[in-house]
């Protein structure tokens, strides 16, 4: 599972290094333009990973004829997300608007939103293949689709990018044509392992008639994944709004902050994985009612979470500056970021803690108040943070926290906070799970 996801974050990368070299109004482009798609993706992916613990705990209680329903219901739902988020990313000008941008970086980032916007029903739909092997503890095969995406993005990127064999140089935007081609393949693929592979012939995926949308299915779906897409949308959005706040402050800081942001999701990678396996493995216990397992596979995939991001986060910091210099050449921009990469190092400990914590939270079905912990956190101490810290609307800030660094540490603050309050509310969920077993 690391490796699928940091091939999949890869291709941010990639996206990010090679724009730099194109132009600093394309980077920022691609920043502000990125901010608000990860906004919209992460979001509706996020109700349809309402798959994963469902499926999971199905497959623990060896209900096997009912995980192929569950996919059929979450296709639907992969269906009807797309058709919103598609609309959004097509007319995205409420929201561009609220980060003043210049007119050039505006119409970047609204043509590479429309492009995204052709993607977006295909990578919807591979998340319900990949939420569907994730429960089932097989991963192999997305990870392998995921690389072979990889392999792809740096030709197809060089060629939208820069242009080539007859095509024009579209600059950032042509990063989203890559991903465009790059989604759809993978989708292809997945779809025709689903179909052939005689292992999933056990779960009824075809040739077991047509299903409609049933709606208590998708209303169990929905009762789980709107939570969990929110709460994913909300850990989003505080990084969408510090990038379109930061747009304010010239393309210098917001590529600054790009760089410094795009790292730190390679580097979340590592906990998310460990988190992902855990929330599983929890699932897959609860689901065969051994819930003292349950509860020491969470413990275990929270130490280890917070113990290796804590190393990583120290590693990082004492390497930033040649980080920083993989990224780009522009010694203004490697200016802007070194400052921040700081709070990368600060943040990864609980950065650990909440994501593994929250996805042992959602393998027992639970999410709402997690999300109310995030709402809270995220946006009111974290985006109110550090508005009021970087851009010093009431004159209190120190001068130190102007500009990026305020929002970077009102972020920080924000995570150690939901850590904290997760941790807690856990050790609840699992006495009362233990009671309802015993009653």
């Amino acid at each position: 599972m690391l490796i699928g996801q940091l091939a999949l974050i890869a291709n941010g990368v990639i996206d990010t290094a090679m724009t730099s070299r194109f132009s600093a109004t394309d980077l920022a482009a691609l920043a502000l333009g990125g901010a608000i798609y990860v906004s919209v993706f992460v979001g509706l992916s996020g109700v349809l990973q309402a798959l994963s613990p469902v499926i999971g705990q199905l497959f623990g209680a060896q209900r096997l004829s009912d995980i192929g329903f569950e996919v059929k219901q979450g296709t639907w739902l992969a269906l009807i997300l797309s058709a919103i988020g598609s609309v959004i990313l097509m007319f995205p000008a409420p929201f561009l608007s609220v980060a003043h941008a210049s007119p050039e970086l505006t119409a970047k980032a609204s043509s590479y939103l429309r492009i995204l916007a052709l993607a977006l029903p295909a990578t919807l739909a591979f998340r319900v293949y990949s939420a569907l092997n994730t429960a089932i503890a097989r991963p192999k095969m997305v990870m392998a689709i995921q690389i072979v995406a990889l392999l792809l993005k740096l030709p197809l990127n060089a060629l939208f990018i820069f242009g080539g064999l007859g095509l024009p140089a579209f600059g950032g935007p042509g990063c989203a044509i890559a991903t465009s081609v790059i989604a759809w393949l993978m989708l292809l693929i997945g779809v025709s392992i689903l179909r052939w592979n005689p292992f999933y012939q056990q779960f009824g995926l075809f040739h077991t008639g047509f299903v409609k949308p049933r709606w208590q299915a998708q209303r169990e779906l929905l009762k789980l994944g709107i939570p969990m897409g929110l709460s994913y949308f909300i850990e989003v959005t505080a990084f969408t709004f510090m990038a379109i706040f930061i747009a304010r402050l010239g393309e210098t800081v917001v590529s600054g902050h790009q760089i410094t942001a795009n790292f730190g999701t390679v580097l979340y990678m590592l906990p998310w994985s460990i988190a992902s396996a855990t929330g599983t493995l929890v699932a897959q216990a609860i689901g065969a009612r051994d819930l003292d397992h349950a509860r020491r596979i969470g413990l275990a995939g929270i130490r280890l979470a917070a113990l290796s991001s804590a190393t990583l986060g120290l590693a990082i910091w004492l390497g930033r500056e040649a980080i920083i210099r993989a990224y780009t050449p522009n010694e203004a921009i490697i200016t802007a970021a070194l400052p921040l990469f700081l709070f990368i190092g600060f943040y990864q400990l609980f950065d650990a803690i909440q994501v593994t914590t929250a996805y042992v939270l959602r393998a027992y079905k639970v999410a709402v108040i997690p999300t109310v912990i995030y709402a809270v956190a995220l946006w009111g101490v974290g985006l109110v943070g550090g508005y009021i810290l970087g851009l010093d609307p009431c004159g209190i800030s120190p001068r130190a926290l102007h500009g990026a660094a305020g929002f970077w540490m009102g972020n920080s603050a924000s995570i150690a906070l939901v850590a904290v309050s997760l941790m807690f509310y856990l050790r609840v969920v699992q006495r009362q799970a233990q009671r309802q077993l015993t009653v």
